[in-house]
């Protein structure tokens, strides 16, 4: 196992850093130096590592991107039919890792942002597509193609909202739970028509 270098675990902790005070302030009210402070640090070290604000976001965004695919790996590791590979992609979404309030909050604000940040659009892009690509391959296995994009389409939503709806209230998420409703919906929408 290689080991980390010093660059990557401050690269770590400004990220962390990042994720607390954007939870805390927003986008768009986040300043440099309100994550410098969660840090321990300071705004001229965030400039030094990341060279400004927007791509300090960027890293952040990333990074719990990489927790929706880490989760999504995992459980697609120990998934061995069509079904369990879609299941394995929704229950991904609700990751405990990655479900959080904290997360939700930063993740409404990445929605929000998005169209107005050619990084973050270029991210949000990205996962979206990633998203439709899973479930459409598995689904054209489970459903009848007519109904695909339908399905498809009206699970995407639903997790959305899901996680909008977490953003909104501010208060502790259950993602087991999470993953048991989203699994019921999906169930009803594989069964209807």
């Amino acid at each position: 196992m290689s080991k980390k270098r010093i660059r990557d675990i401050r690269n770590d902790e400004l990220i962390d850093a990042a994720i607390s005070a954007v939870a805390s302030h927003g986008f768009a009210r986040v300043t440099m130096t309100d994550i410098a402070t969660a840090a321990g640090s300071t705004a001229a070290s965030i400039n030094y590592y990341f060279g400004s604000k927007d791509q300090l976001i960027q890293a952040m965004m990333l990074r719990i991107l990489g927790i929706l695919k880490t989760a999504n790996l995992r459980r697609l590791a120990r998934a061995e039919t069509p079904y369990d590979r879609f299941m394995a992609g929704l229950e991904a979404n609700f990751d405990a890792r990655l479900f959080t309030p904290e997360i939700c909050a930063i993740w409404l604000q990445f929605w929000a942002n998005a169209p107005y940040n050619a990084g973050l659009a270029r991210l949000q892009m990205i996962n979206r597509r990633r998203v439709a690509s899973h479930f459409h391959r598995e689904l054209m296995q489970l459903v009848p193609e007519s109904r695909v994009q339908t399905v498809q389409t009206a699970l995407q939503n639903y997790m959305d909202g899901v996680w909008l709806q977490a953003a909104m209230q501010r208060k502790e998420v259950d993602p087991d739970a999470a993953r048991r409703d989203a699994r019921r919906v999906a169930d009803l929408l594989l069964k209807a028509g």
